[in-house]
């Protein structure tokens, strides 16, 4: 993939980034990523600016290669996290859950390559305007906070409205999923349900379990009426919520306080009952615990291969 623009434009071996995902994406898998030949993004969403700079610092003696980190323009740290960003010298941040025009000049000024993860296409078009070096079109099969518009309907509207790379993210898991965001004219995919069985994830493995064990309809998206659509693996939580949620005289600070710590609790304490387990709909393809570099090597290996049948298929 020596001509692909996202890796020219990142410095890496493959056109992959693992997704910034909040008490997920630690130095440790964002390394692996990297040494992988793809993006290992840290996730900024959960970390003051003291911890986001000992896990730069930590990834830093983990791998020589280009990583990343993810800021969460709804996180209370962002001034914190942006700050540590521009001083420590990351080259790349993804951003997501806002608009980052508010620090765009910062960053760029800074050296920094920002893309954003967009929901729609307007959003595409906005930052492109503010100088983002390429989008994720994120489709509402991903995990975690999700917008309404699948892949398969975002990936070419937003490829059609913008010059910027577009990367895809939404149901993406193999070869096939690879393969099929290219020929909707994304240059990139990101994941993440798929890097949360990898075998340097330091998620508890009550969670990998429940994630290997998930099937094709074992998600669910709660906290629309709050403004936040989460989708997770189905537990007591969630159903929990969802009576809530449906519940006319539930207040939306009694529905910020059952969600208030349940990611954590899931991803670092292994209560996979009442914890939020974000996970993608892909979740059902997710079978095996791998290495980081047998996941991305062998999706873009089998992407190639499945690329090269579509001309004898037509």
């Amino acid at each position: 993939m020596e001509q692909n623009p996202v890796c020219s434009m990142l410095g890496i071996t493959y056109p992959v980034i693992q997704g910034g995902m909040a008490w997920v994406a630690d130095a440790e898998l964002a390394a692996a990523v990297s040494n992988a030949g793809g993006l290992g993004l840290i996730a900024a969403m959960n970390s003051n600016g003291e911890q986001l700079r000992e896990q730069i610092v930590k990834a830093r003696t983990l791998t020589d290669k280009p990583f990343g980190v993810n800021l969460m323009l709804m996180s209370p740290f962002i001034e914190e996290a942006v700050s540590a960003v521009c001083e420590e010298g990351v080259k790349v941040v993804t951003t997501g859950a806002g608009n980052p025009a508010k620090y765009m000049d910062r960053l760029k000024e800074a050296g920094v390559k920002v893309i954003c993860v967009v929901a729609g296409v307007a959003l595409a078009v906005m930052a492109e305007r503010m100088g983002a070096c390429a989008v994720v079109a994120e489709g509402c099969e991903s995990g975690g906070h999700v917008g309404e518009t699948t892949t398969m309907a975002l990936v070419p509207q937003v490829v059609d409205a913008v010059s910027i790379p577009v990367i895809a993210a939404g149901g993406i898991a193999d070869g096939r999923g690879m393969a099929a965001a290219f020929l909707l004219g994304a240059q990139g995919i990101q994941m993440g349900t798929r890097f949360l069985t990898a075998k340097e994830c330091t998620i508890h493995p009550n969670y990998k379990a429940k994630v290997i064990a998930a099937n094709d309809h074992d998600t669910v998206v709660t906290g629309k009426t709050l403004g936040h659509p989460v989708r997770a693996l189905k537990n007591r939580m969630t159903r929990e919520f969802q009576k809530k949620e449906a519940d006319p005289n539930t207040t939306p600070d009694e529905l910020q306080a059952m969600g208030a710590g349940a990611l954590r609790r899931a991803a670092r304490e292994g209560d996979v009952q009442y914890g939020s387990c974000m996970c993608g709909q892909i979740a059902g393809l997710v079978k095996t615990e791998d290495s980081c570099a047998d996941i991305v090597r062998g999706i873009c290996e089998d992407a190639k291969k499945q690329l090269a049948l579509v001309t004898g298929r037509l």
